[in-house]
């Protein structure tokens, strides 16, 4: 597993404004009302929860023995790049079964497609398939390069879907953390663009848990040290200002646990994807933070599972 993502910056005054109504000096404000240590702070979510070394832990072994004890195809090549490969658990049951492709954050810069073998359990039993991505990692991978990865890989699954026992009709994609960022543009992309051949849906639905949308406050933070975010990029890498005309349903859910931002985000996506007049199912997360989130997807009786499950049958209200 690796775990490359910054602990966090500096806590420094990042610059001064006017004076406040004590004659003092008011912090400059660098996004929205949050000055450089407080939005470090909302973004810095290791320092937020210094129990995340638990989570990795446990998300690492009990991945480790699906591994071993279930077996699957790993390492499958989707793209010519190290990183561009995928494990694909196949359906228990008959096939043609709808395919769960599931994306890994990490905030573009850590975390292993392998750590997530835990989640494939329920859905193979169930007769649903399981995928997990791997795609390039900041510094060496810009954002950009990343979506086309993830696109890339969703392509490599439709089109072999028919040789692993998957329903091409019935590919529905999640993501948590920068892997419900890459979830989300994925369920924007104009596939006919990238070959006239694809559908225009080619994803039956998408999910994103605790995902990022907007790109602006994480290149003003700490984190675009490593990300190396170009200003002019940002809106054509943030989900909530490419926002299609039409789409598969998507599922959000973030954490009543999350830090402010998070869930600001989250409800700015959710009322742009609302205001384009697409399907939209908001999953409650209650007493979840932003690392134990992502467990409740493979959690057979709470409700993101049950919706997700829904959505892969087609049967999302």
């Amino acid at each position: 597993m690796t775990v490359q993502e910054q602990a966090g910056p500096e806590q420094a005054d990042q610059g001064q404004a006017g004076p406040d109504e004590s004659g003092g000096r008011q912090k400059a404000l660098v996004f929205k009302d949050y000055d450089q240590a407080a939005l470090d702070a909302e973004l810095n979510l290791r320092a937020r929860w210094p129990d995340h070394p638990a989570f990795f832990a446990r998300w690492a072994e009990d991945s480790a023995a699906v591994r071993a004890g279930r077996g699957g195809l790993f390492d499958l090549a989707y793209g010519s790049e190290a990183a561009e490969t995928l494990d694909l658990f196949p359906a228990e049951g008959a096939a043609p079964a709808p395919l769960h492709v599931f994306i890994h954050g990490g905030y573009w810069q850590a975390l292993d497609k392998g750590d997530y073998s835990y989640l494939a359990p329920p859905f193979v039993e169930r007769g649903i398939a399981f995928a997990s991505l791997n795609y390039g990692l900041a510094p060496n991978t810009d954002i950009g390069t990343m979506i086309a990865q993830v696109r890339r890989a969703l392509v490599w699954l439709y089109r072999n879907a028919g040789d692993h026992g998957i329903d091409p009709q019935r590919i529905c994609v999640s993501g948590h953390s920068a892997g419900g960022h890459l979830a989300a543009m994925a369920l924007a992309t104009d596939w006919p663009a990238i070959d006239p051949a694809l559908p225009r849906r080619l994803l039956a639905g998408g999910c994103s848990v605790s995902g990022v949308y907007d790109l602006e406050p994480v290149r003003l933070s700490y984190h675009n040290q490593i990300l190396g975010i170009p200003p002019e990029k940002v809106t054509d890498w943030s989900p909530l200002h490419t926002l299609p005309d039409e789409a598969a349903p998507l599922i959000i859910a973030v954490g009543s646990q999350e830090t402010d931002e998070f869930r600001r985000q989250h409800a700015a996506y959710a009322a742009a994807w609302r205001g384009q007049g697409l399907a939209l199912h908001d999953v409650a997360l209650p007493d979840r933070h932003h690392f134990s989130a992502v467990d409740a997807l493979g959690e057979p009786n709470h409700p993101l599972f049950a919706a997700l499950q829904q959505m892969l049958a087609g049967q999302l209200p």
